[in-house]
């Protein structure tokens, strides 16, 4: 006679990539520190090209955004133990990912050829919050939106880094100045006082582009 099955060889009930549909950044931090094998890729999944949107065009260099987003996340993997659960994760990402791209920048700026070819280099259309082109559009709209989108990318590319920083996590990434403060580890008057500068200087810039 087959042995009845006990209660405890029944398997458990195993997540789905679906399962994380409906949770907070936190519900999944807190799934992967439980050893959830498939948490710590819905993370990568969530922000993976968000970060690499935001590095990418903090330093201006696809490829090595590439590498220091990996390096973001095998940070995150290394590190998440630590992470003080009462925050935003988004936060504490971003605040890493910041840090890599300043370190970046700032140990090019050894280099003065290296910097001025890669800054240079334009954006990726990713379709973020600052959108230039609707294909309903007539071919003469979409031409006049693209030149409006070089000319915006070449503009933000003109500020110094410090103001490029905040310019894009508040206007193309959306970020509130208290995140941006924390992302950047300035207080919020420095935070404001660049971002006016940003905005000042951008307009400045990209006002006789425009006419």
């Amino acid at each position: 006679m087959t042995a009845a099955l006990q209660p405890t060889q029944r398997s458990q009930p195993r997540s789905t990539p679906s399962h994380f549909s409906g949770l907070t950044d936190s519900e999944v931090v807190a799934a992967h520190l439980a050893e959830d094998p498939l948490a710590f890729g819905q993370l990568v999944g969530r922000y993976q090209r968000r970060l690499l949107n935001f590095v990418y065009r903090t330093i201006g260099d696809r490829e090595r955004g590439e590498d220091l987003v990996q390096e973001v996340f095998i940070r995150v993997h290394r590190h998440l133990h630590r992470f003080d659960q009462t925050k935003k994760f988004s936060t504490w990402i971003y605040t890493i990912a910041s840090n890599l791209a300043k370190n970046e920048l700032r140990n090019r700026s050894r280099n003065p050829l290296v910097l001025f070819q890669t800054i240079k280099r334009n954006w990726e259309d990713d379709h973020r919050p600052l959108q230039f082109e609707d294909h309903r559009n007539r071919p003469d709209d979409l031409y006049r939106k693209r030149h409006l989108r070089h000319l915006v990318e070449w503009s933000v590319d003109q500020l110094p880094q410090h103001h490029r920083v905040v310019f894009i996590l508040r206007e193309l990434e959306g970020k509130t100045y208290e995140e941006i403060a924390d992302i950047t580890e300035c207080n919020l008057g420095t935070v404001k006082s660049r971002l006016n500068r940003a905005r000042n200087r951008f307009a400045q810039v990209i006002e006789p582009l425009l006419d």
